[in-house]
């Protein structure tokens, strides 16, 4: 009797740590809106079209972001995403930066206006986890206010 309730214990627990871990991986990878309303911590693959960054973090990989509304100021904004193919297999890190920033182009104008291009690829282990999103970051010489989208984004005062 005792063998069978230590037995019950450890599967009651078991099937709490696969539900709490799959609700806080759903939880990490909700998308946000497209423009916040008030300034968030959020995992990378949270970002979407439209997604305005507070700081560009140094290179290297990337977990999780500052993204605050596009109406205060900004060092990059999301401004184009790749979608791998859910089935494809892993292209190795370089072929998913590649592909990622042939699909990254910016305006003539923004070029101009010494706006550069910095692409985000999914790693290896993000890919093991589903990852399947290259987001390309227009990022301005100094921070911005508005949005490159619509082509609202001016120098933050």
């Amino acid at each position: 009797m005792l063998v069978a309730a230590g037995v019950g214990a450890l599967v009651v627990l078991a099937v709490a740590a696969v539900v709490g871990t799959r609700a806080v991986t759903a939880a990490r990878s909700r998308p946000l809106p497209a423009d916040v309303t008030a300034p968030t911590s959020a995992h990378v693959v949270q970002l979407v079209t439209g997604s305005c960054v507070a700081a560009l973090p140094a290179d290297g990989e990337v977990a999780r972001v500052d993204v605050v509304p596009c109406a205060q100021p900004h060092a990059a904004q999301v401004v184009a995403q790749y979608a791998f193919d859910p089935a494809a297999v892993w292209p190795g890190q370089a072929g998913a930066d590649a592909r990622v920033a042939r699909a990254c182009v910016l305006s003539e104008d923004e070029q101009a206006a010494g706006v550069r291009v910095v692409t985000w690829a999914p790693t290896e282990q993000g890919w093991g986890r589903g990852d399947r999103t290259g987001l390309c970051l227009a990022v301005p010489p100094s921070p911005v206010t508005g949005s490159f989208l619509d082509g609202s984004a001016t120098p933050a005062p």
